[in-house]
This record gives C-alpha cells, sequence and structure tokens, in this order.
C-alpha cells in the first residue's frame, strides 16, 4: 500500500515540494533533482529523516520542522543541529496532551560542543532503540550522573567519531566509572567487576539490581559504539559504509540475521553449583548454610569466611 501511495507522489499538482521515499529512491511532486536524497541505503528511517532537514538547507531553507515521536530523532537532530548549519530546528514530539515543540537548536547550543558531540554515544550507551539499557536506571538518572561525571565526555566523544574496534578497550576505564556511579554515586571503586562484589557482599544488593560485569559491559559499550559511532556518525550521507556488526558485539546466525553477543563469560549456572552466604556472626556450626551445602565460607558470608567448629 506505500509503495502504491508513493508513486502517486508526482501525480499531485500542488505548487509545494511533497517528497516520500520509496525503497532505495526518492519521488518529489514539483522538483526535478533529488540526488542529495537518493539511492539512500539507511535501515533505519530514523536517520534517514535526517537526510531532509540536510536537503532542505541546500535548497535555501533555514527554519526547518521535523515531525517525531521517536526520542532517537530527537537526539540526533539535536547533535546534528550546530552541522546543519541551520537557523532553527524545530522538533514537534509527542502526541494528545503530551505534544509540544523542541527547539533542537537551542538545546544544541545549551549543551556546549563537547556534550553535543558526545550526546549520540551517551545515548546509545544508555539504551536506545537497537541498546539495551542498564536495568533500572533511566535517562533522567543517567543523565544526572553524566553531569556529575564530566570525565567520561572524552569517550562518548571519541567513539561517536567512526572508532575502531580497539577504541573500545582504550576507554573502558571512564566508562566503567560512570557505570559504577550510576549505580552507587557514593561508591570509590573505579572497575565495575570490583564495585559489582562490593554492592552485593557488603551493601546486601540482589543480583538482578547489580550493575553488569566487565566482559557484558565491553560488548555493550561495542554496540553503542557501532550505533553512534558509525549508524548515527554517518546520518547525513545517503549511502553510509558501515563495517560488520561481527566486531561490534553481534553475532551472525546461521540462518541469517543479527544476534546479541551478551558476554563472553560462561553463565553462573554452569561454573557455580551454589551461590550461598551464611549469616552466621559467632562462628558457623550446625545452621549454617554453607556447611550444609558441604561449602566452604567466602568474602559474601557474614563470617568473612573465618569458619571454625
Amino acid at each position: 500500500m506505500f509503495s502504491f501511495l508513493a508513486s502517486k507522489v508526482a501525480d499531485i499538482d500542488t505548487n509545494k515540494h511533497l517528497i516520500t521515499t520509496k525503497g532505495t529512491g526518492v519521488l518529489c511532486s514539483n522538483r526535478q533533482d533529488v540526488s542529495a536524497l537518493a539511492p539512500c541505503t539507511h535501515e533505519e528511517a530514523d536517520t534517514r529523516i535526517l537526510l531532509h532537514p540536510q536537503d532542505a538547507v541546500q535548497q535555501g531553507y533555514r527554519k526547518v520542522s521535523i515531525r517525531t515521536v521517536d526520542t532517537d530523532v530527537v537526539v540526533l537532530a539535536i547533535a546534528s543541529a550546530n552541522r546543519l548549519n541551520i537557523s532553527e530546528l524545530w522538533i514537534a514530539f509527542g502526541v494528545g496532551k503530551s505534544f509540544r515543540f523542541i527547539a533542537a537548536h537551542e538545546i544544541a547550543k545549551a549543551l556546549g560542543p563537547d556534550r553535543r558531540v558526545a550526546l549520540p554515544m551517551f545515548h546509545a550507551f544508555t539504551g536506545c532503540d537497537t541498546v539495551s539499557c542498564f536495568g533500572g536506571r533511566g535517562k533522567k538518572t543517567a543523565w544526572g550522573t553524566w553531569i556529575t561525571n564530566g570525565d567520561v565526555t572524552p569517550a562518548f566523544c571519541a567513539l561517536s567519531a567512526m572508532p575502531d574496534p580497539r577504541a573500545t578497550d582504550e576507554w573502558m576505564q571512564p566508562l566503567e566509572r560512570f557505570v559504577v556511579l550510576l549505580y552507587d554515586h557514593t561508591s570509590t571503586e573505579e572497575g565495575v567487576n570490583q564495585a559489582r562484589k562490593q554492592l552485593f557482599s557488603k551493601k546486601g544488593r540482589a543480583i538482578d539490581g547489580l550493575l553488569p560485569t566487565q566482559a557484558a559491559l565491553i560488548q555493550h559499550t561495542k554496540r553503542a559504539a557501532y550505533q553512534a559511532g558509525h549508524c548515527w556518525a554517518q546520518m547525513m550521507t545517503p549511502a553510509p559504509e558501515l563495517p560488520s556488526p561481527s566486531e561490534w558485539g553481534w553475532n551472525k546466525k546461521p540462518g541469517g540475521g543479527w544476534s546479541i553477543t551478551w558476554m563472553t563469560l560462561p553463565e553462573a549456572s554452569e561454573v557455580c553449583r551454589e551461590l550461598l552466604r551464611c549469616g552466621c556472626k559467632n562462628g558457623c556450626r550446625g545452621r549454617c548454610k554453607c556447611q550444609k551445602a558441604v561449602l566452604q565460607c567466602t568474602a559474601l558470608c557474614q563470617c568473612g569466611g573465618q569458619c571454625y567448629e
């Protein structure tokens, strides 16, 4: 149906430029040259939308409005407002009572050059359409953590600009620290593995409320860098050249398509027979959970692993 309706655009009698996509091509009601828009090989409409403001600026327009209900488009519009060299870029966002106009150009100016460049990676890293989010941690919490931890900004900037796969390893230290603060703003730990141990053993945090392991975070960072640093970084290019996702936290399925590489470590159920901790404060005796399971106490236990008969 969409293909049929799109093919009728050229027949519409109007003095306006009514443009629609059809596959990799573009059709226009009152214009011949659409070379700046097609052929387009973008996989997502989110990035393809931003080609049209760029084309509008090249045609002499200085004020542009984008209608969307997708947060990804809002982020990309803010990040690209300065690159477009446009006087005003408005986002008509939301539906019903939540509908509002967002001045993307003003937000971009308020963010400043560094945060504006880093914004796509921040958004992908904390969760977007193609990258998972951190459990129990929304955008508001992540934004507050970023404001108080500016040391991660250079990492976000570097991974937003066509990074090499090895670049994720180079920037893991500030990214780990950011994630640690995301889950515990009072923590002094630098690494996520150490913070996981502290939150679980000393602060009683449930397993499903812990931050990811370092192995899982590396794969997560690669997927975010692929999305922000390659897919989104080339949103102004009709036919972007993208690297293989296999180097960026994805696995090629035998039958076609891609699946997520969550981590490179084996599952805990495969390497741990039991994950217990006892609450013995005055020595482990007959009622000790560890002794009943014929296991030695560990640092997770109340006794600190110093059991005696």
